[in-house]
């Protein structure tokens, strides 16, 4: 823990950057023509170790957020680890509404035990043509979750922030596509490696929290075969 972490509960952190921050979330991110509105859950919760007394000032390094490993069989980012999330529909009223059902319908938690802490700026994505509204999350009543359609999912999990934060589980990926390298954040958290969109997102959160530790941005990790 820093003394930074300890000036205010992580959650008070979360809100006050959910409620206070225009800035465009990735500011590189190309946009795409008409792309299809999406959303996704970055669900923060604390760790069941921690006394529920404890819960409200509760730090960085005493919460979990919830990811999800996307199936293999997927066409569009097989095996990927991922928010729950996916893409508007028709019934949806809002962006928060579109997380919600798609965290419900992917991993069966209980929307009613979530505090919803606000919309963060949209991230438009370009090679699958989506704009998407990451909806940020504390989870006050955390309820079970599991794979709901094995045909979607193929494990869905909490993931320590210590362990996101850890310097020695993060690093770089490198994907060489159409003559062009790219380069983005990654995070190893047990079996799983966290990369893409989803690593992008919680870089981008954790340095505005102030809650990232020095790491080496050199250190390659290799993705799997197929990515």
């Amino acid at each position: 823990m820093t003394d930074r972490d300890g000036l205010r509960s992580a959650r008070a952190q979360l809100a006050a950057l959910a409620g206070a921050d225009p800035r465009p979330w990735l500011v590189d991110m190309p946009a795409a023509a008409s792309p299809r509105a999406a959303s996704v859950l970055m669900l923060f919760g604390v760790l069941d170790r921690l006394p529920a007394e404890s819960r409200e000032a509760a730090v960085s390094r005493d919460l979990d957020v919830l990811l999800l490993s996307r199936a293999a069989t997927l066409r569009s980012h097989p095996g990927q680890v991922a928010f729950p999330g996916g893409r508007a529909d028709p019934g949806d009223p809002d962006p928060v509404a579109t997380a919600l059902r798609e965290a419900r319908e992917e991993t069966g938690l209980d929307p009613s035990g979530v505090d919803v802490l606000g919309a963060l700026p949209e991230v438009p994505l370009a090679f699958s043509r989506h704009l998407v509204t990451p909806v940020l999350g504390w989870w006050r009543v955390p309820s079970p979750v599991r794979v709901v359609d094995e045909g979607e999912s193929a494990a869905v999990f909490r993931a320590p922030v210590a362990d996101l934060l850890d310097p020695a589980r993060r690093g770089v990926t490198v994907i060489r596509r159409d003559g062009r390298e790219w380069r983005g954040p990654a995070f190893t958290v047990g079996e799983h490696l966290v990369w893409g969109f989803t690593a992008m997102l919680l870089d981008a959160l954790f340095d505005r929290l102030g809650w990232t530790e020095d790491w080496d941005r050199d250190r390659i990790v290799p993705l799997a075969p197929g990515g």
